[in-house]
């Protein structure tokens, strides 16, 4: 589903991390080095310093965060999906405290969801990766039909939904669905498992004013200044050396 982009369509739309296929927060680091390139790690010693970093506090709960299209089964797929893949710990809430479900449903509810600008008119062949999203079904049946599928496998597994096992089990389905493995009949797993990654990556990174990255809790683990605009000014006088500043979005200049 290489459409699913965070910007282009924004509006509308423990085992060792280096051996586990999943590794909890492995997928950060690619997506963290994007969104805080140009920013240097270290700092001298005169330089301001962040506060030390403790517990990551919860983000209060939106108010305007009412589902527009999933149903409540697909929130406690997506949520349990989520929080698997970013747990709660001292770097950020977890991935559902964080909005990524909000995320998840507006992108679903709205044009891209919808399959707006996708070419659906077939034929829809098996195909190699390269050639993008090749289904029938728009993003938002593609997705409903998967936690469908999903559930049905985990209940036959595992006697339970997924949204109902223990953390250490959805791990386990997540992996088997990342590997093409989850016997899911005539679905496929595996674009599901890449796709559901892909969203919640963009659901946690993207600008708060999208529903996720609620209190740009990603934005402030990777050190990311919020719109590039703001600090291009700067990028000479902080050459080499950290740039710590509260991050903004889209909202702060509303």
């Amino acid at each position: 589903m290489n459409d699913n982009n965070a910007d282009d369509e924004g509006a509308d739309r423990g085992a060792s991390p280096e051996k586990a296929p999943i590794a909890r927060r492995n997928f950060l680091v690619g997506a963290g080095t994007a969104v805080a390139a140009g920013l240097a790690q270290g700092a001298s010693p005169g330089e301001a310093q962040p506060a030390k970093a403790g517990a990551a506090a919860a983000p209060p709960v939106a108010s305007d965060d009412a589902l527009l299209t999933l149903t409540a089964t697909e929130a406690a797929f997506f949520s349990a999906a989520v929080d698997t893949m970013i747990p709660a710990d001292e770097l950020t809430p977890s991935g559902s405290a964080c909005g990524v479900v909000t995320f998840i449903d507006r992108q679903l509810a709205g044009a891209w969801g919808s399959g707006a600008k996708l070419y659906r008119q077939g034929p829809f062949r098996k195909a190699k990766p390269e050639y993008g999203y090749q289904l029938a079904l728009t993003p938002r049946e593609f997705f409903g039909a998967g936690v469908v599928a999903i559930n049905a496998w985990t209940r036959q597994a595992y006697g339970k939904d997924f949204d109902r096992l223990a953390p250490a089990g959805r791990e386990t389905v997540l992996k088997e669905l990342e590997a093409g493995k989850a016997a899911l009949g005539d679905f496929d797993g595996k674009p599901f498992f890449e796709a559901l990654l892909q969203i919640t990556m963009e659901g946690f990174f993207a600008d708060p004013i999208y529903g996720g990255n609620r209190n740009k809790a990603a934005w402030r683990m990777v050190g990311y200044p919020g719109l590039p605009a703001v600090y291009s000014s700067l990028i000479d006088e902080y050459r080499d050396k950290r740039y710590v500043v509260e991050p903004q979005s889209i909202a702060d200049f509303s």
